[in-house]
């Protein structure tokens, strides 16, 4: 290997065109093989080392996010969920709710997908650029209990406020204590009209009195919640409960109550 070629790799490493310099003698090949100009050289090079930094920090980013799982919106079976507007799925993946700190409420049955788009829609965000982090309704609310009664809320709750998207998955699942209900109000205030939230819930909204076991707390997260929201309501039958029923191992049963739309 001449003088010149582990000068200029040496050069790329100390500008942290790593990209750049691991692949130099392929892209010089190739800018050969398509006898590009010098300009047109110089842009193949700078696309591949975007192209590596964008891999390197969507790959950072999913694993920050703490997805429970890989889902994405090419696997969702909208078929079997003729309740669900493609479209409007389609758009919130776009992520301007995110970019507008608006709301997502998706809300069902469970074993209807819930999840699985919640998780789809936030590596999409992660894609357009925007930070994630997803995480289930009981471990938030044991966390902010935990850091009140450690004296840590505030740190606790600016950790929560951080991420341009938040997930809540699975609300109403267990209901909340009355003190938990106020550190979730907490949250959703910080977050208001400054970052997004999607949230995950089996229960219709006008039952979230319930969950959170004050109806003026419910209420008033509520009023955040749905000010700048896409609320998506699913009907529809539990894919786990529909694959045992294929397999002849549970006899269909009467559907149980749906959530109301707002």
């Amino acid at each position: 290997m001449s003088e010149g070629h582990d000068h200029l790799t040496a050069l790329l490493g100390r500008l942290k065109l790593t990209a750049l310099r691991d692949q130099l003698d392929t892209l010089i090949d190739e800018a050969g093989r398509r006898e590009l100009t010098i300009r047109e050289a110089l842009t193949l090079f700078c696309e591949r080392e975007v192209a590596r930094r964008d891999q390197r920090r969507i790959e950072m980013a999913f694993g920050l996010a703490r997805f429970p799982f890989v889902r994405d919106l090419t696997g969702f079976d909208f078929a079997a969920q003729p309740s669900l507007d493609k479209g409007q799925i389609r758009e919130i993946a776009t992520g301007r709710f995110i970019a507008n700190g608006e709301a997502v409420l998706l809300l069902g049955p469970p074993g209807v997908g819930k999840t699985h788009l919640a998780v789809a829609l936030g590596r999409e965000a992660i894609v357009a650029g925007y930070s994630v982090l997803f995480t289930p309704a009981t471990t938030l609310v044991a966390q902010l209990a935990k850091a009140h009664a450690e004296g840590r809320l505030e740190e606790r709750l600016t950790h929560y406020a951080k991420p341009k998207l938040l997930i809540v998955d699975e609300l109403g699942y267990l209901p909340f204590e009355p003190d938990a209900a106020h550190l979730f109000f907490q949250l959703v205030s910080r977050r208001y009209e400054r970052g997004a939230m999607l949230v995950t819930s089996n229960r219709a909204v006008g039952e979230w009195g319930t969950v959170f076991g004050d109806a003026v707390v419910a209420t008033a997260i509520l009023d955040r919640l749905l000010h700048h929201s896409h609320v998506v309501t699913i009907r529809g039958d539990s894919y786990r409960l529909r694959e045992k029923r294929r397999s002849g191992l549970l006899q269909r049963a009467t559907s149980a109550p749906q959530p109301t739309p707002v």
